[in-house]
């Protein structure tokens, strides 16, 4: 029974994942997103192209998507157990893990839209808060100060994700979750690897900051 729910939440996961938010409302806003600014369909792109007001649906959008997907995780295999933490990866947390980490594979290879959609920063990002809010407030100080620093959204993704398994050493993780966020590392980077590009050519965008 525990496998099955687990295939339930893995399958609801990458479907909530696939319902790419910035593709929606770029469509609303009758902006074709992959076609303007970065050709990415994620939330950086669509503050650029569309501005703050679209921009913000999207946030919410992507965060709300990780959060329903890791709910649906937690309570689809809390009975097993009678867990009611997120964190120890017992029956409950490991729901929440897998139907997290599909939503994110559906962000970034979304059924709906010919499997290519986001990077999936932000979704990982809602996933690893509701799974240790500890870590996720560290990765997220790493990628302000990179981003004060360096000025570059794609930069400090990628130092913030590269850091997340350090992170989970540090605060003495299990084995397994130290693999997933390798793996979760590892993915952010490679999505970002049109970014790499254009940061060694000298062409990848700044982010304005006013002052």
């Amino acid at each position: 029974m525990v496998i099955f729910k687990l295939l339930i939440s893995l399958a609801v996961g990458y479907i909530l994942g696939s319902v790419n938010t910035a593709i929606i409302v770029g469509n609303i806003f009758g902006v074709n997103l992959k076609k303007k600014g970065s050709g990415n369909a994620g939330l950086t792109n669509a503050f650029r192209v569309l501005g703050a007001k679209a921009g913000f649906l999207v946030l919410a959008g992507d965060v709300l998507k990780g959060v329903l997907a890791c709910l649906l995780g937690y309570v689809l295999t809390r009975s097993e157990l009678g867990s009611e933490r997120f964190i120890d990866l017992d029956n409950a947390s490991l729901g929440v893990l897998m139907a997290g980490t599909s939503c994110i594979f559906g962000h970034i290879f979304p059924l709906f839209f010919q499997f290519k959609g986001g990077k999936g920063v932000l979704t990982a990002a809602t996933v690893i808060f509701l799974m240790d809010y500890r870590i996720a407030a560290i990765l997220l100080c790493i990628f302000i100060i990179v981003l004060l620093i360096a000025r570059y959204v794609s930069l400090g993704s990628m130092v913030a994700a590269a850091s997340f398994p350090a992170v989970a050493l540090i605060f003495e993780k299990p084995g397994f979750f130290v693999l997933y966020a390798f793996v979760i590392a590892a993915l952010i980077v490679v999505m970002h690897r049109k970014n790499i590009g254009r940061l060694i050519s000298g062409t990848e965008p700044k982010i304005r900051m006013n002052g």
